[in-house]
């Protein structure tokens, strides 16, 4: 079963397993631990599920006094220019539009930080664990832009799209969020409804480059 913990009358369930059910990414049936074990080791696109995280939105127009309480909460401010982001070792956040941001933490983090938030949050806001429904894609590599080319209509070109941008876009038919994260490193937050179908596409894309999977 589920914990629940009621915070200021808001029910939170906490969306992970019990320590005896094994947690299953999207991709659990592809078997990506023996792809990359057994697959090339070098290519010009990497990929790499970055499974079972934690994910959550934020809604609001933070007012001054939730500004602090977020960045007390998250160890980070909000980033709050338009398709930026802010990194740390212990969280991601996304701006996604004026009133939105998403939030990434390691999966067994994800119930407490929501519970801390109703705990502790004042003024008027939306929190959505959206861990069990999404999951991340991390594709680097020498050629992974010209794979990107292929699946988003974006413009990449570091001018326009420089490090630590995000947007929320079309790739291959599916709506995914996009960050730079390094010169030649980007992650997608897809739907775990959309995962299988993106990453047969990721690897028809990358064909012509070759295709590496990382554990």
């Amino acid at each position: 079963m589920s914990d629940v913990t009621v915070a200021e009358s808001k029910l939170v369930t906490k969306q992970l397993p019990e320590a005896d059910i094994v947690g299953e990414s999207p991709l659990h049936h592809a078997d990506l631990a023996s792809v990359s074990q057994h697959g090339p080791k070098e290519g010009g696109v990497y990929f790499h599920e970055r499974k079972l995280q934690g994910l959550l939105t934020l809604r609001c127009v933070p007012s001054a006094e939730q500004l602090s309480q977020i960045e007390s909460l998250l160890g980070a401010a909000l980033p709050m220019e338009p398709l930026t982001s802010v990194t740390t070792d212990a969280v991601s956040i996304r701006w996604i539009s004026p009133d939105e941001w998403l939030i990434i933490v390691a999966g067994e983090q994800a119930f407490d930080l929501e519970t801390r938030f109703y705990e502790s949050m004042t003024g008027h806001y939306s929190l959505v664990n959206i861990s069990g429904g999404t999951t991340i894609f991390d594709v680097s590599g020498s050629q992974v832009v010209n794979m990107l080319k292929k699946s988003t209509p974006v413009d990449l070109h570091p001018r326009e799209f420089p490090v630590g941008k995000v947007v929320s876009t079309v790739f291959a038919k599916s709506g995914v969020t996009i960050c730079r994260l390094e010169d030649d490193k980007y992650e997608l937050v897809v739907r775990r409804s959309f995962a299988d179908y993106l990453w047969l596409w990721i690897q028809d894309a990358s064909r012509e480059y070759g295709l590496v999977v990382k554990a």
